[in-house]
């Protein structure tokens, strides 16, 4: 059962890293909703913290890599928001 885990974490993680990468190289924010980035923060952390729980090495795994690049969007988004 892990290894579909680890699976699914993979493609859900690689998937997301080309739109922190655009954001990162373009510095273009204005397509990003901070209500949503907050919002997915916080459910990725229940996930993050779910994983703990459950001892689930794949759920930590994604949830951490997912985590930090859904901060990383954040972080561009209050630093490359246009006032």
């Amino acid at each position: 059962m892990e290894i579909i885990g680890f699976v699914a974490a993979i493609l859900t993680t690689v998937a997301f890293l080309p739109q922190v990468y655009k954001t990162w190289k373009t510095k273009d924010v204005s397509s990003l909703s901070l209500p949503m980035l907050v919002m997915f923060i916080i459910g990725i952390a229940c996930w993050l913290i779910y994983g703990f729980l459950k001892k689930s090495p794949s759920m930590i795994f994604a949830n951490i890599i997912t985590i930090v690049s859904a901060s990383l969007l954040f972080y561009f988004k209050i630093k490359y928001h246009k006032k």
